[in-house]
């Protein structure tokens, strides 16, 4: 009997010892994804030599695929560059500093309206892609970080993660109870065929658009934060957007590279 209860405590306090491990580990293994995922995540915007600041900032992007091609959301793209200042569309990879930044032009490569998604084309040099989760596997209540510019024209060339957790998995566009509470954004979105988005609690801001929601402890992409797209269509009948965070799951991604894969670019 003496043994047995000397065998319970034992398995006890290597549970307890486990238990108290496990949150140092846990940052620890945070910390590192940050930095890894940091490396391939790009301002994106628009590159004029002879303006002030040269690079317009627009949102934030990622590299994704054999590092080359860099996801956003469509509607952070301009709807055209002046060509007689030579503007171009353009990303910005931060360095240590402010002085050590590198923007490389870019060009449209592929554009999904109905998921907000655009793919750009990068040459040169690769960055470092981040490895894409199939999105239907996520569930309520997990845990995610999400890195990117926000309000990034004011931040400065810094990227910045939040964290938080999947709180719903919800329809971009419910029906409303009042037709007078239906605008012409969630007609056609209920007509063209509704999607379920990530409900998220962490906190995106201006500029967060782009941005990989992704696993704290590997680094997958489980989403794409939308603060446009999905909230016109999702709290229309707001006076005043919440400050909830909505996230375009990855799936749509995979299919969006799928089909450029077997598709010539479109011109800008």
């Amino acid at each position: 009997m003496h043994r047995h209860r000397r065998r319970l405590l034992h398995a006890f306090v290597l549970a307890a010892a486990a238990l108290a491990i496990a949150p140092p580990l846990a940052a620890a293994d945070r910390i590192d994804t940050i930095a890894s995922v940091k490396r391939s995540v790009v301002a994106v915007g628009t590159f004029e030599r002879t303006r002030s600041p040269p690079f317009a900032f627009r949102g934030t992007g990622f590299a994704v695929g054999d590092g080359t091609t860099i996801v956003t959301n469509a509607h952070v793209l301009p709807g055209g560059v002046d060509l007689a200042h030579q503007e171009v569309l353009a990303i910005m990879t931060p360095g240590a500093t402010p002085d050590r930044v590198t923007v490389r032009e870019v060009r449209r490569a592929a554009f999904d309206p109905g998921s907000d998604l655009a793919l750009l084309k990068l040459t040169g040099d690769a960055l470092p892609p981040l490895a894409l989760r199939d999105s239907a596997s996520v569930r309520e209540g997990q845990d995610v970080l999400i890195t990117g510019f926000p309000i990034g024209a004011v931040l400065g060339p810094f990227p910045v993660t939040h964290r938080g957790m999947v709180s719903a998995v919800t329809p971009i566009a419910i029906p409303q109870g009042n037709a007078a509470q239906l605008d012409p954004a969630v007609v056609h979105r209920l007509s063209s065929g509704s999607f379920a988005v990530f409900q998220l609690d962490a906190t995106a801001y201006p500029g967060n658009s782009g941005s990989p929601v992704y696993d704290p402890a590997t680094g997958e992409v489980i989403g794409i934060v939308n603060m446009v797209f999905v909230k016109r269509t999702k709290e229309s009948a707001l006076t005043d957007p919440s400050g909830i965070t909505y996230a375009v799951p990855a799936n749509h991604l995979r299919a969006l590279l799928q089909s450029a894969a077997g598709a010539a670019p479109k011109p800008p």
